[in-house]
């Protein structure tokens, strides 16, 4: 299903922009200009998240929150906010907004944010327990036994809890460094590299002849199971 999205920015050149990029990683896209016809627009779309602009002509993006939720709209809210207006945040956050981003920011940031809301909205739960190669892994303990497993750190297998609630379905790098580190730490691409050389070495999998742990070039890892 074709994920819907509801962008409110005022500023033409950057929601056309913003919207050409969303549309190109998948989504269906509908653009408002004026805070005042954004609950009208979200009530008729019905959209999986909103990406909201702080100052709006005709309301306020923090108005129009207010809005939604007073309404029970639960749906994810992303905020876009002036550098600098850490006020602007922290009223945003208190009146229910799932995320902030100020202005100016990177784009690939902005999509990496709305794939972590959506997927906080509609999570996918691994398996308790899971056997890949000659390991089993405990995902409520955080724990591995068998094969290599004692060399396993447990950021290794929160990496592999990731994988293992998305097996068989490609998960970017930058997903899961959003999920097991948080976005704002230090951890790279190379981090979860590095992570899954040593989750390949613990089951015993071949990165060149991969049986588990397949590299999608350029984006992620896929954990394909027999």
């Amino acid at each position: 299903m074709t994920t819907r999205l509801l962008l409110v920015e005022d500023e033409p050149a950057l929601a056309r922009g913003l919207a050409d990029n969303f549309r190109d990683e998948g989504y269906e896209v509908r653009v408002e200009a004026r805070g005042d016809v954004a609950v009208a627009a979200v009530r008729e779309v019905r959209p999986d998240v909103v990406v909201l602009d702080i100052m709006l002509p005709g309301r306020s993006g923090l108005d129009v929150l207010r809005d939604l939720r007073s309404a029970g709209e639960t749906l994810p809210v992303l905020m876009l906010t002036a550098k600098g207006d850490v006020v602007d945040r922290v009223v945003g956050l208190e009146l229910g907004a799932d995320d902030y981003l100020p202005k100016p920011f990177a784009v690939r940031e902005l999509l990496a944010r709305v794939r972590a809301l959506l997927r906080r909205a509609a999570p996918k739960h691994p398996p308790e327990e899971l056997t890949v190669g000659d390991v089993c892994f405990d995902f409520g303990a955080l724990t591995a036994t068998g094969g290599q497993a004692a060399e396993l750190t447990t950021h290794d297998i929160l990496v592999m809890k990731v994988l293992a609630a998305h097996r068989g379905e490609l998960v970017r790098r930058i997903d899961v460094v959003e999920e097991v580190c948080g976005l704002d730490s230090e951890a790279t691409l190379r981090t979860v590299d590095n992570h899954v050389m040593a989750l390949r070495r613990a089951i015993g999998d071949d990165p060149r002849r991969p049986r588990f742990l397949h590299t999608v070039r350029g984006e992620g890892y896929r954990l394909a199971l027999e």
